[in-house]
């Protein structure tokens, strides 16, 4: 398996910048972040460094590690180790020939990237926590229920599954459209609960959260909204991550984590088996099952992109 570094700089403006893979190039046109193929014995840092040298001319310092992501491009397979850049000497300039552009990450259309640096994007973008309404939020209606989310959404939460199985679809419709204003402007996304017509119908920044068990055999294969709104996916087993992949999904879900959230026929994967299904997985993963949100740190040193939960959360 061939390891790759890549590097995520960030201006002042907030933007990260990406470089264009030049014609002749396998995926040439796409854009990616910058990096390249690690040398025999090199280690991730110091590859890291010298890519950048040599891509952009810069010296770069402090690195923070983002996402690790198995990926293959048809009969090949690579690892690509991804890090944010703290900081760096020099302005970065293209020593290779290849386009460069700072973007705001918030606005880059995902379409426009290589398939594997689509991940890196939504790692970017993602929040440590993802919050799920709890079961019994029919129990309060539908305007404790606003109230309590608008209160989320002042709090700082910028990820929330509208999880209502006892409400109309039309009822969760008309709550997350009463919402979409206030998310938009914090540039949050709301995800529906695997309402994909809903979600198309409200459009940017509403998503849908999909049960991969439910997946199983259908013959769905492909991402069922636009890029612009987010696809979740919960699952339980390598098989049902892959699946989420092959879906195009920005995220998954992987439960249960916590003995206390087991039940028959799936017994908790504890943070041991959390950290060997996140590490293979192929895009991020929150920790979901018997968690709270001080778990965070624990799910992020897991490989985990965060964690999720309900009870816990509010």
């Amino acid at each position: 398996m061939m390891h790759v570094v890549a590097g995520v700089m960030t201006d002042a403006q907030g933007r990260v910048l990406l470089a264009q893979r030049p014609p002749g190039k396998h995926l040439a046109g796409l854009w990616e972040f910058p990096g390249g193929k690690l040398e025999p014995g090199e280690s991730v840092q110091a590859g890291l460094r010298r890519e950048l040298q040599e891509e952009l001319g810069v010296d770069t310092r402090d690195y923070a590690p983002l996402i690790r992501l198995p990926w293959r491009y048809g009969e090949r397979s690579l690892l690509l180790d991804v890090w944010r850049v703290g900081r760096w000497q020099g302005a970065p300039r293209s020593m290779e020939g290849q386009a460069l552009q700072w973007c705001d990450p918030r606005r880059v259309d995902a379409a426009t990237l290589a398939p594997a640096d689509r991940m890196i994007l939504h790692a970017l973008r993602l929040p440590g926590r993802y919050l799920a309404t709890p079961e019994q939020a029919a129990l309060g209606g539908r305007e404790h229920w606003l109230h309590r989310l608008r209160a989320a959404l002042d709090r700082g939460e910028r990820l929330l599954h509208l999880r209502l199985p006892a409400w109309p679809r039309e009822a969760v419709r008309e709550l997350a459209a009463a919402l979409l204003p206030q998310a938009r402007a914090l540039d949050a996304r709301l995800l529906l609960d695997g309402d994909v017509e809903g979600a198309l119908a409200l459009g940017e920044g509403v998503g849908v959260q999909l049960d991969a068990a439910g997946l199983q055999g259908a013959s769905a294969q492909e991402r069922p909204l636009p890029w612009s709104q987010p696809v979740g996916v919960g699952c339980r087993d390598a098989g049902q991550l892959d699946h989420a992949v092959q879906l195009g999904a920005d995220f998954a879900t992987l439960s249960p984590v916590a003995s206390e959230a087991a039940r028959e026929g799936a017994p908790a994967l504890g943070w041991p088996g959390f950290r060997q299904l996140a590490e293979a997985a192929s895009l991020p993963v929150y920790a979901l099952g018997g968690l709270r949100p001080e778990d965070e740190r624990q799910a992020r040193a897991a490989g985990g992109q965060g964690v999720a939960g309900c009870l816990g959360f509010w």
